[in-house]
Parts: structure tokens; sequence; C-alpha cells
């Protein structure tokens, strides 16, 4: 069945709503972000956006919530479009802009905006995150996320939302925003489409939304076998350039990915759109990323991680013995948050449970990008919307504008590149969490992906996927032990539980599939280095000597060092102490400890030394070896033999064998004593010094956390004033404009009115004047806030002063007329100065030149006086056409006035008489000005009266006639 098509020009055919389901006059619901500087974006952004491009705008800014914004009448002087804040339940319609009132949180529902309080009045807010949230989750793929000037990271978390659902998002590029912060922190994301500059982005939103909403035009999905080839090829060119293989990935997730990179290209055919994949390597990784769909976040589903920390993670633990390894895998970390989730929940149950586990969680990804993400541990502040205060505090250490994982929980993971469906396992695990990735896997994956976890867990272990997914038909493999927050555990003995995959499984590793330097690079760089100390050796002057490591166990011998060390008895042993002759391993063991917790080169001089019955004397050295590699730490012990000098006198008879043990006893005793005294008061000195700097270190490092969290909570409450400082400063400062505007108006209109004006304060100062008044009291712009009695004026007897107190006493506006020293008049009106909260707060004095007025005026009262005149007097041009007529005339020749001022005088004047009537008239315009006759005129009845006609020339202001004036008298005939 059909549906009737609407007209297509920005109404938007019915379609069913992506997130309800049902029929809908769908159109896009753009989100708009901004903080500081906004307002300068937003008016950028509406002068260049037409008022009919079918979309709605939401605006999202962080407002002050103790003032009242007036940034809706600042935008709809921008725009056609109508302008509204949002009131509770208000439904968005097309071509309308909606602005978010300050102090509230909005959230949408069914096209319903609603208000919400935020959680914080005063602090660290989010309102873009949340309301983008909001937008993704009920407008779906209809959603658009800008995100323009601001500070700090808000909005960033949103997009991820946004993207997540299909929809599109832009970000103002860093150099026309005002504050890059914010678009800064949304493009580091890689998920945003356009990057622009504020006045460009009206464009490629139009092109998009025509494209995406008003175009007509197939789907993909609707010619199977024509876009199938196209599908192929698109995964071909992904697995060329990425190694990455979506083939088995779900056919809707492609299709609906491959349509909205068509949309933002404009491209409407996907065999055009495989065609320009095939030229842009940069597009096929932009596609890459968009299939990967990162959309994540901390403890997402937190009732899922609860029961996990709570029930599952206990019972898996118990049986562990302290200090057991507990091996987790995170398959499809992305960027990192849920394996840090992890991480905390083990750490929070070690705490618990007062107890301590070696814990391996080794997260994986075929995201370059999210695992250096991952690795940094570095995160918007915008997460703080996801972790309750007290894990923010314990886990993280807030940075210039993140948040940073502490080192305890980053040390608990490693973070590598891993494809699920070709690279091996890893194996002997006690979790696997793989959460909403299934779900974009065809079922044939996931069929092979179900026995590669069971394989790679210990008996008991559990899986963890997202609470969207299900184990299909492996219901064998796994006992189901949550079955809402799909919490799954290994059975045993299962004979079909091993890897499936078309992939070489190579024994399981006991650790991840870190970097690390092969075993023969090793070997050989320490050979290397035992050649280095063997030449230097050999070419040097140097004593016998060995070279021993930190336990004293020979790994070099230079020289020949019988007479100082022989083997000991008993199984074989190259440690130095066992070596060494009986007489010097005292004074040895002194010395080499002394070296190693000193650093330094230790010399024991005149040391004798049995050998065969003789006696040799040595100065013995211990010195570290300044060296690298398999050097570092070792010791050079050197024996240089001290040649005694011949003594010619007769040698003294030997003591008996039993003194000389005696004396190797004794001597043996005093070094003892002495070491041991040494070491004793080296431990004294140590433990004071370290039980002080202990004492101290805790009272400094309750001192700083204590200063930390004031800090922190002050900076990030400085942070929102700041943010809503520079909104309230953008809207005060278009304000000031706009009063400047005013301004200039008030001051170029009574400038052109050309009436004087003085403002005089209450105590007669001068506040403001106009130009016009400055040829009556001689003021400059120095001269505002000066009393005006200070100056004289141009007025004969008229004191402002006198008046102006009057008109403040009575408040009763008073006016006169005065006279100028250059004898021109002014109509001076006094009236109160009134503010707009109805205050007096001084007088107004205006000076209106009256002087033409007044000419004019005894014009007109001599006018009357002709119009009353009992004469005819008429007004005439130069051919004769009647311009005045007055009451005498009318009397005299029964033409009416509007009658006559359509005649002409030659129709009043008989054919016999004309000649000499116009003669008269043409003398007046050519230069005389009085002239008489006699003549006739035939009245409206048509009766002929003898009439005494005197002329008068009419002059202009540049001394030309212009018209004549004739004064009419009848001549009365006599008796």
């Amino acid at each position: 069945m059909t549906k009737k098509k609407e007209p297509a020009k920005d109404k938007i055919t019915r379609q069913a709503n992506p997130k309800t389901g049902t029929a809908v006059d769908r159109f896009p619901i753009v989100g708009m972000g901004a903080s500081a500087g906004g307002l300068g974006a937003f008016e950028a952004f509406f002068t260049a956006m037409p008022g009919d491009s079918g979309m709605a705008f939401v605006l999202v800014s962080h407002l002050d919530p103790t003032h009242n914004s007036i940034l809706p009448e600042l935008i709809q002087k921008k725009t056609q479009m109508k302008v509204h804040q949002i009131t509770d339940g208000l439904t968005v319609q097309q071509n309308m802009i909606y602005v978010i009132p300050p102090n509230k949180d909005l959230a949408i529902l069914n096209g319903t905006l609603q208000l919400m309080d935020p959680p914080h009045p005063r602090g660290f807010n989010l309102p873009i995150d949340n309301f983008f949230k909001s937008l993704a989750q009920d407008q779906g793929a209809d959603a658009v996320g800008i995100i323009l000037s601001g500070t700090g990271s808000d909005g960033s978390l949103g997009i991820r939302q946004i993207k997540g659902e299909l929809g599109m998002v832009m970000a103002q590029d860093e150099d026309s925003a005002k504050y890059a912060g914010m678009p800064r922190s949304a493009v580091a994301t890689g998920l945003v489409d356009y990057v622009l500059p504020v006045d460009k982005m009206p464009e490629a939103l139009v092109k998009y939304t025509r494209h995406a909403f008003v175009k007509p035009r197939d789907k993909i999905t609707k010619d199977e076998k024509k876009n199938r080839t196209a599908l192929q090829k698109i995964c071909i060119l992904l697995r060329t350039h990425t190694n990455h293989d979506f083939s088995l990935y779900k056919k809707n997730t492609i299709v609906r990915r491959v349509e909205r990179r068509m949309h933002v290209h404009q491209i409407d055919n996907i065999d055009d759109y495989q065609t320009y994949l095939t030229r842009s390597e940069r597009e096929v990784h932009v596609l890459f990323k968009d299939l990967l769909i990162g959309v994540t976040n901390f403890f997402r589903d937190p009732e899922a991680f609860a029961v996990l920390k709570e029930k599952y993670l206990p019972e898996l633990l118990a049986d562990k013995p302290e200090g057991a390894v507990v091996r987790i895998w995170v398959a499809g970390c992305s960027t990192g948050e849920e394996a840090y989730s992890m991480a905390i929940l083990l750490q929070e149950c070690m705490e618990k449970m007062n107890r301590h586990f070696n814990v391996q969680i080794f997260a994986t990804d075929i995201d370059q990008d999210a695992i250096n993400t991952a690795r940094s541990g570095l995160y918007p502040l915008s997460i703080s919307a996801d972790l309750t205060l007290e894990r923010l505090k314990q886990f993280f250490t807030k940075e210039e504008n993140h948040y940073k994982i502490k080192k305890p929980i980053r040390e608990m993971l490693v973070f590598a590149l891993q494809d699920l469906i070709k690279d091996p396992p890893f194996t002997k695990l006690d979790i696997i969490t793989c959460r909403n990735l299934l779900i974009y896997l065809e079922p044939e994956l996931q069929k092979k992906l179900f026995p590669l976890f069971h394989y790679s867990l210990k008996p008991d272990g559990l899986l963890f996927i997202g609470s969207s997914e299900s184990l299909g038909q492996e219901t064998t493999l796994f006992k189901i032990y949550d079955r809402k927050w799909k919490i799954f555990k290994r059975k045993s003995g299962v004979s079909k539980a091993t890897p499936i995959l078309n992939l070489p499984v190579p024994a399981p590793p006991e650790e991840p599939p870190a970097v690390k330097t092969p075993e023969t690079v090793t070997k050989a760089e320490d050979i290397n280095n035992f050649k280095l100390v063997q030449t230097i050796l050999q070419e040097s002057d140097t004593p016998p000597c060995v070279i021993i490591d930190e336990k004293s166990n020979i790994v070099y011998i230079h020289g020949r060092t019988g007479k100082y060390l022989e083997p000991a008895s008993g199984r074989a042993c190259f440690n130095i102490l066992d070596m060494a002759r009986p007489s010097m391993k005292t004074v040895l063991a002194s010395a080499v400890r002394k070296a190693t917790s000193m650093k330094q080169e230790v010399v024991r001089k005149g040391v004798d030394i049995e050998d065969n019955g003789s006696s040799i004397t040595i100065d013995l050295t211990v010195k570290p070896v300044l060296a690298y590699g398999a050097l570092r730490g070792m010791l050079m012990v050197v024996f240089n033999e001290v040649k005694k000098t011949k003594n010619k006198t007769r040698p003294k008879p030997r003591a008996p064998q039993k003194n000389d043990a005696i004396n190797r006893l004794e001597q043996e005793l005093e070094y003892t004593k002495e070491n041991l005294q040494t070491t004793i008061e080296e431990l004294e000195t140590a433990n004071e010094e370290l039980q002080s700097s202990n004492e101290e270190l805790q009272s400094t490092n309750e001192e700083l956390q204590s200063t930390n969290e004031e800090m922190e909570t002050s900076k990030e409450e400085l942070q929102s004033l700041n943010e809503e400082s520079a909104t309230v400063n953008a809207e005060l400062q278009s304000r000031l404009n706009e009063l400047s505007d005013a301004n200039d108006d008030m001051k170029n209109l009574l400038n052109a009115t050309r009436i004087g004006t003085i403002f005089l304060d209450m105590d007669m100062n001068i506040k403001r004047f106009t130009d016009s008044v400055i040829g009556l009291i001689p003021l400059t712009m120095s001269d505002i806030g000066r009393p005006v009695s200070h100056f004289a004026t141009q007025l004969k007897e008229f004191y402002i002063v006198d008046h102006a107190l009057q008109v403040l006493k009575d408040l009763i506006p008073q006016e006169f007329e005065v006279e100028s020293l250059d004898n021109k008049f002014f109509r001076t009106r006094i009236m109160p100065y009134r503010t707009m909260q109805n205050v007096i707060d001084g007088v107004v004095v205006t000076f209106e030149d009256i002087t033409e007025f007044n000419r004019y005026r005894l014009k007109a009262q001599r006018l009357s006086v002709i119009m009353d005149a009992k004469d005819a007097i008429l007004i005439q041009d130069k051919k004769g056409t009647i311009s005045f007529w007055n009451k005498g005339a009318a009397s005299m020749y029964g033409y009416t006035e509007s009658e006559a001022l359509k005649m002409n005088i030659k129709e009043m004047i008989p054919e016999e008489n004309r000649k000499a009537s116009l003669e008269l008239i043409d003398k007046a315009f050519t230069g005389k000005l009085f002239d008489s006759l006699e003549t006739f005129r035939i009245t409206r009845s048509g009766n002929v009266l003898k009439v005494w006609v005197m002329v008068l020339a009419l002059r202009d202001e540049k001394d030309m006639t212009n018209g004549v004036v004739t004064i009419e008298r009848i001549i009365q005939d006599a008796e």
C-alpha cells in the first residue's frame, strides 16, 4: 500500500520515527552548545541561516543562574525565525529557535522540551552534554549537534551519543572561535563531521539536511541485487586500507553508516560513493571510524556493575589466595572507559574484602586512536556526569581541562591492538567482558566467538556482555548467572568448546601481547657491554679485579686473582664473599656493603692476606661500575698488591701459630664491632630522619589534600562563574552597543530639529547639551558637570537658573518668548527631567528659534487684513493666472475664491480693454513697481463694471518680480 507523498520543498515526507517507529513529519532538530564567546557565534550563525530551512534549533549556553538572560532578544534581531525562551512542555516546531533559560537543565521527550533543575545551582554543570544525550535518545538519526565557542569540554560526551545514533556533528574551527576549548575537545574525539567557521556552517547544514530529509531518493536496501556488489567492494576497500574485515558485520549497520556518509557528501548513488572511496583514502578511514561505533562511558549500565560488584566478584575472589593473579580481558574496549571501570570495581572489591590480588586487565580494540586515548588515561571533565564524587576523588586527579586516571589503577591495565576476529585470544582468564560489540556482528560470527570465549576462560570464569546481547544458541557453553544484566558462568567439560575461528591459536600466553624486547636482542646487548668492559680493562694497566652483581656473584674476572680468591668447597659457587681468603672476608664484606649503600668508591688499605704460609698486603678497592644495560648496578673489586720494602734487619722469630689465629680472630671481631656500631648508628639516624620526614609528610599531605579539594571546588566554581560572566558580558556588550547606537540616533535627531537643548541636574550643573545651544551659551564637552550659572548667555534679560529652580519647586513647566542680543527670537521651555522610574532628576531647557515664524506671523496678520479688505485684491502671474482672491473681490465680481483660482484675468476683461490691461501688467514685470489704470471688468452675472486698477509688482528674495498685485475699486458714475 503506497502512501501519498507531500510536497518536497522543505516539507519532510512522513516517515517512521527512528526511535518510536510511528509515522511523523520528520525534520532535523539542531542542538547548539556554546559558552564563553557564544553570543557572537550564535549571531553570526543565524545571520547566515535562512528563515525557511525546515529545521528547529535549540540553543544551550552556560548562563548565570542569577541573571535574567536577554539572549532571545539579541538573537531575534539576527533572524527572521521566531525565537522562544523555553518553557516546560514546549513542542518543537520547524523554523523556530528555542533558547534555554538560566538555572535550568534541558531534556527532550517525543519532540517536547522539558526543563529540569541542575544538579548544582552553582559550580560544575554540563547542560550541553545532558541535552545532547537526551536529543540523541529522542530523535536518533534526526539529531544534529553543533559545538561553538566556549571553554572546557562540555558537549564532547554528548556528541558521542549523537554519532552513536547516526546523527550529524559540527564544530566551530579554532581560528574563528573566541574561546577554542569546547570546539577543540569536540574535534579531538574524532567524531566531528564538519569543522567550519561559524558563518560557513549554515550552508553546509542546509545541504546536508536537504539531502538527508528532503531530496527524494531510494535507500540502499531497496535494490538488494544492485547494491550488494557495491557493499562488497566497500568492504574490500576497508580491508585493503585498514586490514580489518567488515564483511561479517550486520548489513544494516554498514548500510546506515554508508548512507550517513553519503548524506555528508551529498552523494545520491552508492556506486558513486564506492567510486569516491576508491579515490579518497581519507574517506575510507573516516568510514572505518564510523563503523567502529565507539560510544561508551564509565560504568555504562550502572546497575549491571553494581550487581557484579556486590554479588559475583566477591564469589569469584573468595577462593583465591592472597596475592593471586586475577586476569580479565576487556574485548572491544574503545577509549578505555569500560576497562577502567572494571579496574575501579576490582579495587573497590579488594578494599571491601580487605585483601590484595595481582590484577591484570588486558584491554583490546582495533582502533589505534582509541587505544592511544585509553593509554593516556585522560578524559574530559564531563565524565563527572557518569562517576560519583567519591570515585572521582579516589581514582582520578584533576588537571587542566581533564581528569587523569591515578597510577595504581593505570598499572592494572595493558592496552593493545587486537582484532577479535583473527588475532589469538588471551587465556586462563577469570572474566571476559565484551559489551555492546556482539550486536553489530552477524550470527555466523557470533557463533565463532562464544567458543573462543569459553576456551579463554578458566573453569568457573565469568562472561559479561551487553544488556542488548544474548548467547543465542550457545547456551551449552555458559550457565546463566544473571539473565537481566547478561552475566554468564563458564561450563566445564564441554567437548565442542574449542575455538573454531580460521586462525592459528598459539600456546596461551601468560602475559599480554605487549611490546617486549626480544631475548636475543637483550643477550646481544649484554655481550656487547661485557666486550666493552673487557677491552677497556685489557688496554689499561688495571690490577687484578672482578665485577660482581647486586648479589655479590662474580660475573667477570680480570687478571690473576688466585692470591685473593679461591673456590669454596662443595657445590660450585661464584659468590665473592664465599671465595675470598679468610683473612679478607670481613673487610671485603664491609667494603661491598658500604659501596652499595653509598654509591661511591670504598678503599681499604693495608689488608693482610695469608697465602701458602706467607703473608701479602693489598689495597682493596670496591667501586660502582658507571655503565648501562646489563652492567648497571654492578661493582668492581680491585686487588692492588702492595710490595713490601726490603728490610736487612734480622727477622723476628715467628710467633706460635696459636697466637696468629687469636690475632686474626681479634682482628675480625674488631672489624665486626666497628661495622656493627656504624650500622646501628646509621640505622638510628636514618630511622629518626624517616620518622620525622614521615610525620612532616603526613601533615603536609593532609594540608595539601585539604587545600587541593578546596582549590578544585573553587576552580570549578570560578570556571563556571567565568563562563557565565563571559556570557553575561557578551549580552551586556551587545546591549551597550544598542544603547550607543540609540544615543547616536538621539543626538542626531536632536541636532536635526535645530532646537537647542540643555540638560541640568538638581544642582543646576550641565549634564548634556545639543550643538544648537552653543550659539546661545558658549559650551564645550569639557564643560559638562559645571554649573550653568558660570556661563553668560546671548539672551536679553533671561536668567535660566531662576526659572529652572522655580520649575523644580512647582513641577510645572514654563514657557517664554525671549530675544537674543542679535535680535533673534526663541521660544524657551523649561520642564522637569523624569527618569524611567518617574523620579525628578533635574530639568530640560529647550530653545526653539522662532524668528522666521514671527516674520511669517506678521505677514499672516497683514494678509488677514488684506483678506478682509472691501476693495478687490488679486495676485496673478505673468500669464494672468489668478493665485489670490480676497473677500472684497468675491463680493465685487460674484466669483467664489475656489472658482477664481481656476480662472485667468483675461476672462474678466472685455475684448476692447484687454490690450491696455495686459500692457500694464507687462510693465510691472519689466521693472515698473507701481502703476494704475481705469478699465472694465466682467462679473459672474455678465455685468460690466467700471473699475480703477492699481498694479504693484511682487519681489522675491532675489529682488526678481514673480507676480503682481492688483487693487481694484468700482468707479461710481456721477449722478
